[in-house]
């Protein structure tokens, strides 16, 4: 996308912030951190802002390393592109785009339609993936140094970047799309590597920026490791798929696939450790979210400045 169309689509993400007014977006989805709206035939995630051209540059560059990282373990990736804007209170607003899918390639519809048998050999292909991504790199694993962000026109430049230590994945249904008789990962909005050192390559600030400003710190502290932990163990990942199955409503598949959970992971999981994972999760990203619609309203009524994040409506959990 030129510059000029890239300013229109953020002005027009700007005015309905600015009006709380979102009729003149087609919104596709509200994501926990960030949304996806359709722009000129393509799916466009605003992400946090950025504050220099610099720190944009390097997250364009880690999300290129990870769809590499994840096509090398033999993950199809959605075709995917970063770009970035300069804006004028000097701040970057970067986005991941992605061409628009059908809804009923999307995992969810897709598996609600599947007769049983089908359904569990096509779960499967999802968790043979997370145990081939998920967990340390094999050893001798070959990475270069991470790439310039796709596009050629990112501000910043990529640093060299260390061998990979390990990669994570969010697996859930909602992430991943059966095209041409496979399946195809969608969110890679969130890389998940790590470095030889354990370290996140990821600006884990995106995490934490819709947040009010004093909970940023002690979710950095006290809950955000917890959370990206989970996505680097197989097991974990595997547990939190199932546990998806719930919130869209696919909760009478869980026997059949926990069945293929626990042909592929250890120890097994059952019915029971699913469903208590699934309440804390959700309890967990429910608080977060009144969160941060409080601090919406305070930052519109009293502050009277624009909050930067669309948020969705009510969720069934």
């Amino acid at each position: 996308m030129t510059a000029a169309a890239l300013d229109e689509l953020d002005r027009a993400i700007d005015r309905a912030l600015d009006t709380g007014d979102e009729s003149q977006l087609d919104v596709l989805g509200y994501g926990e951190i960030s949304s996806v709206v359709r722009w000129r035939g393509r799916a466009y995630k605003r992400l946090p802002p950025f504050p220099d051209a610099d720190r944009a540059g390097r997250y364009g560059a880690l999300v290129d390393r990870y769809v590499r990282a994840l096509a090398a373990r033999g993950v199809a990736v959605v075709d995917t592109h970063v770009d970035a804007l300069a804006r004028a209170d000097g701040s970057i607003s970067v986005y991941v785009h992605q061409p628009v899918l059908p809804a009923d390639a999307i995992g969810p519809r897709a598996l609600a339609r599947w007769d049983a048998a089908v359904a569990a050999d096509r779960f499967a292909a999802i968790v043979d993936a997370v145990c081939a991504v998920v967990g340390p790199a094999p050893a001798g694993e070959p990475d270069g140094p991470a790439a310039r962000r796709r596009g050629g026109d990112a501000p910043g430049r990529a640093a060299e970047a260390s061998p990979i230590g390990a990669l994570g994945l969010d697996a859930q249904l909602s992430n991943w799309a059966w095209i041409d008789g496979r399946w195809h990962y969608l969110d890679v909005t969130t890389p998940l590597v790590r470095g030889a050192d354990g370290r996140d390559e990821l600006d884990t600030d995106l995490f934490v920026a819709s947040l009010p400003w004093l909970l940023r710190a002690p979710v950095r502290r006290w809950l955000l490791g917890g959370i990206l932990d989970r996505y680097y163990d197989p097991r974990q990942v595997a547990v939190d798929l199932l546990a998806n199955l719930h919130k869209e409503r696919l909760a009478g598949r869980l026997p059949s696939l926990i069945e293929v959970v626990n042909a592929r992971v250890s120890p097994p999981v059952d019915e029971a450790e699913v469903a208590r994972y699934y309440r804390a999760d959700a309890r967990l990203w429910a608080w977060l979210l009144r969160l941060r619609r409080l601090d919406r309203a305070w930052q519109r009524r009293v502050r009277r400045r624009r909050y930067p994040f669309l948020l969705p409506g009510p969720i069934e959990r």
